[in-house]
């Protein structure tokens, strides 16, 4: 039987090209992101036989290259990862889907007072943002709502626009 769980870094994996490097990219422009930058530091040193010093000395361009092309993260990596490349590139995405679902939020970010969120509009929010975002985009922000929060976002897993290549 093959464990099928939704991870992070099973997400990471599941991410194009195109998402990786513009989540590494995210992840070296965040300032609260010291030590998960430190992490993929050491990880990129590891992977490309440099040294730690060598890595911190690239600038981060290379830096989010090199990231993107490492497909094994850390699970506590990867979650930083998909959290801050959403908030720094996918907002816009994620505000037209929670208003779909009449979802209290600031700027994408679900407020925690918001209401949960209503099984029977979840696959017309789902598809009404798959009719403006590109597929994959759509497909990675509706899995990782499923991989932080299964219960509330459960009716996800039966909706088409959820299918990761």
């Amino acid at each position: 039987m093959t464990d099928t769980t939704l991870t992070p870094s099973r997400l990471w994996k599941r991410m194009t090209a195109e998402q990786r490097l513009r989540a590494a990219q995210a992840l070296w422009r965040e300032a609260d992101a010291a030590g998960e930058q430190m992490q993929a530091a050491l990880l990129i040193a590891k992977q490309r036989n440099f040294r730690p010093k060598t890595v911190a000395g690239l600038d981060a361009d290379r830096k989010a290259r090199h990231l993107a092309a490492v497909s094994e993260l850390s699970e506590e990596l990867a979650a930083r990862v998909l959290l801050v490349y959403h908030m720094a590139e996918q907002r816009p995405m994620m505000g037209t889907f929670l208003d779909a679902l009449g979802i209290a939020h600031d700027d994408g970010l679900i407020r925690e007072d918001a209401a949960a969120p209503d099984p029977a509009k979840t696959a017309a929010a789902a598809a009404a943002i798959a009719r403006v975002y590109p597929a994959h985009d759509v497909a990675l922000y509706l899995n990782t709502l499923l991989w932080q929060d299964p219960k509330s976002w459960a009716t996800l897993q039966d909706v088409p626009e959820a299918r990761l290549p």
